[in-house]
């Protein structure tokens, strides 16, 4: 990013800073660059971007040991997660990293950052896609931005760092990778509807926010999948969503939660209703999960039957 009449904007001069960077270390001369022609604030990030990255990391596959994307912050996460899903057959590393100042404001944490992610890239002990940033290297479909500020801006709140970078660095197990998916499609944009419930929300705001009906939704529901049942027609309003064949895939406004769809009263009516459970998917991983389900072609019961399982390690079973 640099400094616009508008605002920040794309357009520093990476390959530059990344030589400076690495002139006179160990690294020196053994990264090269890529670039998009038309780069972007991650701000306007999609599914198109997704299939992009997919498609120039399968183009230079067999050049490199290793790679990593460097991505804005503000949809890095979606990012992250959607390689997941895309690249289980891939077998080489690939990191995420960016930064929270742009890489040219004195105090930036854009050096850091970048050498980590390059230093998780060549270590030979990664499997998959991550994220580096802050001194921790984060599994991809785990992590969610914490903080617009802050220099640890993202964090795995369900499962522990997958290293933290020190001398020397401190690794973790890797956890569950998951079954993988063979020959996925591309990714492809998807009419799929992210609502979050709040206090007094009624029926009537409901049904015109699902009218017309999206391909599939993502109720943010409260705690374990709560919803306000005593609200007038609420439960009604999404009960019919459902039988009209829209998946309704229930996730938690908590950092921290595993749903469980009919342990209370309240998300009775969703569990009756045949509501999908996210368990303990972030939203940028349960996104990202059904739009490369819906990519796929996964409709249904078959649809239902994949959020339930570990594609890419996304989910605690």
């Amino acid at each position: 990013m640099v400094e616009t009449p508008q605002g920040l904007a794309p357009g520093a001069d990476l390959d530059r800073w990344l030589g400076n960077l690495l002139d006179g270390t160990d690294m020196a001369g053994t990264v090269e660059v890529t670039q998009f022609e038309h780069l972007i604030d991650s701000s306007n990030a999609t599914p198109d971007d997704w299939r992009a990255i997919v498609d120039d990391l399968w183009a230079h596959r067999d050049a490199a040991d290793a790679f990593v994307v460097l991505h804005g912050t503000d949809t890095m996460a979606y990012t992250s997660a959607a390689l997941s899903y895309a690249l289980t057959g891939f077998g080489k590393p690939v990191v995420l990293t960016g930064a929270q100042y742009p890489l040219g404001v004195v105090g930036s944490d854009a050096a850091p950052n970048v050498t980590g992610a390059l230093r998780a890239a060549a270590s030979g002990r990664l499997d998959g896609v991550a994220v580096f940033f802050g001194h921790k290297l984060l599994r991809g479909n785990r992590v969610t931005k914490v903080s617009s500020w802050a220099f640890e801006g993202f964090d795995s709140p369900g499962v522990p760092a997958l290293a933290l970078a020190g001398a020397p660095w401190q690794w973790n197990e890797p956890g569950q990778s998951g079954c993988g998916w063979a020959d996925p499609e591309p990714y492809g944009r998807h009419d799929v509807l992210v609502l979050d419930l709040a206090p007094g929300i009624s029926a009537q705001r409901l049904a015109a926010v699902l009218d017309p009906a999206p391909e599939a939704v993502v109720l943010r529901a409260f705690g374990t999948g709560n919803m306000p049942n005593e609200e007038p027609g609420l439960a009604d309003v999404l009960t019919q969503t459902m039988a009209a064949g829209v998946p309704l895939v229930v996730a938690s406004q908590c950092v921290q939660a595993d749903v469980l769809l009919g342990h209370y009263e309240a998300s009775h009516a969703l569990a009756s209703g045949g509501a999908i459970s996210a368990r303990d998917m972030t939203l940028e991983a349960l996104y990202a999960k059904l739009v490369f389900l819906l990519s796929q072609g996964v409709r249904g019961a078959e649809l239902a039957r994949w959020m339930g399982a570990n594609v890419a390690g996304e989910l605690t079973l």
